[in-house]
């Protein structure tokens, strides 16, 4: 049976390779990019896009009404926007730390909030997806990327209050923990690096797939690593 798979990032390149890996799988994905902005490749299957800022709740809330309105279910939800800054404590003054708290845990628990109630009411309950971060779990690598790793780590936390409350309702929702992805953008900042060491943004849709997928479904409560050799 066909699936309603909510994808926000789909524009970038996790998302866009978890686009194509979950309509492969016969799904529909609902597709969400920032206001102005298309998917700029191609795809095959059931796919619809959508159109918001995640930052703002207001216009988040609009959004998940005419997804159900339109699609009358949401059975997973794959939250994938976020934001990257360096710098130590030093470095890391109110405003970026606002910053990486915006785009990183308030574009996720804006979208999480009308979902989780939306999950509640269905009977088959649903999936969540958030993306963590290693820096945001071992402290030595988050030193120097401290307004980001402090908000990364914050979804570990809504992960672990979603489950807690999901639970009678078949609500789980999981962390998915990558290395250095194997985008374009990595590559130049950091050339020198052995590429062959990151995780492909396939593999990580992949596993996203499967733990959102009936075949994953006695799956509870995980923090996936996918670290690759990095």
């Amino acid at each position: 049976m066909k699936k309603n798979i909510l994808i926000t990032g789909a524009a970038g390149n996790l998302g866009k390779a978890a686009v194509e890996k979950f309509l492969a799988e016969g799904n529909r994905v609902i597709a969400t990019v920032s206001p102005g902005k298309k998917l700029d490749y191609e795809v095959k299957g059931d796919v619809i896009t959508y159109e918001a800022d995640l930052t703002d709740e207001k216009a988040v809330e609009v959004l998940i009404t005419k997804v159900i309105d339109n699609h009358q279910s949401i059975d997973a939800a794959v939250l994938l926007v976020g934001g990257f800054a360096a710098g130590n404590i030093e470095a890391t003054d109110g405003a970026l730390l606002k910053k990486m708290y915006t785009l990183n845990f308030e574009t996720a628990y804006f979208v999480v909030r009308p979902v989780f109630q939306q999950m509640k009411k269905q009977k088959t309950g649903g999936r969540i997806m958030l993306i963590g971060s290693r820096p945001a779990l071992i402290a030595k690598d988050g030193k120097g990327l401290l307004a980001y790793s402090l908000s990364k780590s914050l979804l570990f936390k809504l992960a672990e209050y979603l489950n807690a409350e999901g639970a009678s309702h078949n609500i789980v929702t999981h962390v998915v923990v990558p290395s250095t992805i194997d985008t374009p953008i990595n590559r130049k900042a950091m050339p020198d690096a052995d590429f062959s060491n990151w995780v492909a943004p396939e593999e990580i849709a992949s596993i996203l797939a499967f733990i959102s997928s009936d075949e994953g479904k006695s799956i509870r409560e995980g923090v996936v690593k996918v670290y690759g050799n990095a």
